[in-house]
């Protein structure tokens, strides 16, 4: 009897590491709309992305493909994505030791100096190939996004802007 228990935790589990593995970049909808990962790059030296959301789909910090967005089967020229998000100007901050009624004082005056931003920006066309959106944040609170599948910085991707780029002493006004 435990062979039998044992065999459906491996099959479970098999099941569920294939599922998150296969992502939802390929996922489909009965009514035009593909799913795709969120991923973002952040060009901006020296300050912190919290977080972000895109029409949205949110997700918490900036790490590696983030489950997910939907898209439109086709593109259109009035296709734009609402993007959201939090600036932490000083992500480098040393805090009193975690878990003391210090860092928790700390921590919320810290957290006071937190910036949010929003941009409304074309998506720009894609073909059948797409991969999720990935966003990336610019100087003075810019931003621009792509739906290529290729990585940041390879030769065909088309957001060109380098890494580490310092805010200029002052942004042009909208």
């Amino acid at each position: 009897m435990k062979k039998k228990a044992f065999d459906w935790l491996y099959k479970g589990l098999f099941f569920i590491v294939a599922a998150i593995l296969s992502g939802c970049s390929q996922a489909k909808s009965d009514d035009g709309y593909t799913a795709g990962d969120l991923r973002a790059v952040n060009h901006v030296e020296g300050q912190g992305i919290n977080g972000f959301s895109v029409n949205g789909y949110h997700v918490p910090g900036l790490g590696g493909g983030y489950c997910c967005i939907m898209l439109p089967e086709k593109w259109t020229p009035d296709l734009k994505a609402r993007v959201e998000w939090e600036v932490d100007p000083n992500p480098n901050v040393i805090l009193p030791p975690l878990g003391t009624d210090e860092f928790r004082k700390a921590y919320e005056q810290h957290r006071t100096k937190y910036q949010q931003y929003s941009a409304i920006v074309n998506i720009p066309q894609f073909g059948k190939e797409r991969c999720g959106l990935t966003v990336h944040f610019l100087p003075c609170n810019k931003v621009k996004v792509t739906t290529v599948c290729s990585g940041y910085g390879t030769e065909n991707y088309p957001i060109k802007e380098p890494l580490n780029m310092k805010e200029p002493p002052a942004c042009p006004v909208k």
